[in-house]
């Protein structure tokens, strides 16, 4: 089975900063992946990358079999990206939201119930804006748009962040059947130990590209992705 992410020598630029400076990662399919380093290191612009949502200007970069130096729009339906922003309409409701969400992707509506109740989004929750929802509703929300989108391949930017305990946990339960499923995980995490816990490797990255785990970070640039 081809790798899910193959990327040679890959360079990504924010004007004439390089967010990526010649990194090169291969990833197999089904593999779970942790990506580690200093904030600025290059982890979100990586994961933005492989969704397709920043170009390439040079190197190799295939997603999924999808060559991003030819098209980078085409593989989007397949990957899942976890940000910091959830993206959400703030005047729908969360069920609203979803539902939207999994239109816009082309997904299964019959997909958005046992998504909503995996994140403990029930009840009087379901309807209430997600303008009014605290900063955990919200990421749970967005755990259920990737949860009933099922990608191939998930893009995880830490994926812990402002969850309580069970939620912290679900977070890691649903990392490992989406392995189960077949699928594919970038996880970057400042959370070490618990991150080692649900990857098969670790890979560190700083200034753009991945080096050995003991390299010191401190060399770091500026990420503005």
């Amino acid at each position: 089975m081809p790798p899910a992410v193959v990327f040679i020598e890959a360079v990504v630029l924010a004007g004439r900063f390089p967010l990526l400076s010649g990194l090169s990662l291969e990833v197999a399919t089904g593999e779970v992946v942790h990506l580690r380093g200093a904030n600025g290191a290059g982890k979100t612009s990586l994961l933005r990358a492989c969704a397709g949502l920043l170009p390439i200007a040079s190197g190799r970069a295939e997603v999924l079999g999808h060559d991003l130096l030819v098209d980078r729009v085409s593989l989007r339906r397949a990957v899942g990206l976890l940000g910091h922003a959830g993206f959400h309409y703030e005047e729908l409701s969360v069920r609203d939201n979803l539902r939207f969400a999994l239109r816009a992707s082309r997904a299964p509506l019959e997909r958005a119930g046992p998504a909503l109740e995996r994140l403990g989004l029930t009840g009087r929750l379901l309807d209430t804006p997600v303008g009014a929802c605290s900063a955990g509703q919200r990421r749970r929300l967005a755990l259920a748009v990737l949860v009933a989108r099922a990608p191939r391949l998930w893009l995880l930017d830490e994926p812990h962040a402002g969850l309580d305990a069970e939620a912290r946990a679900t977070v890691d339960a649903l990392v490992a059947e989406a392995r189960v499923g077949g699928a594919t995980v970038l996880l970057a995490s400042h959370e070490l130990e618990r991150a080692a816990a649900i990857a098969d490797r670790s890979v560190e990255i700083a200034g753009g590209r991945v080096v050995p785990a003991a390299t010191d970070s401190a060399e770091v640039g500026c990420d503005v992705a």
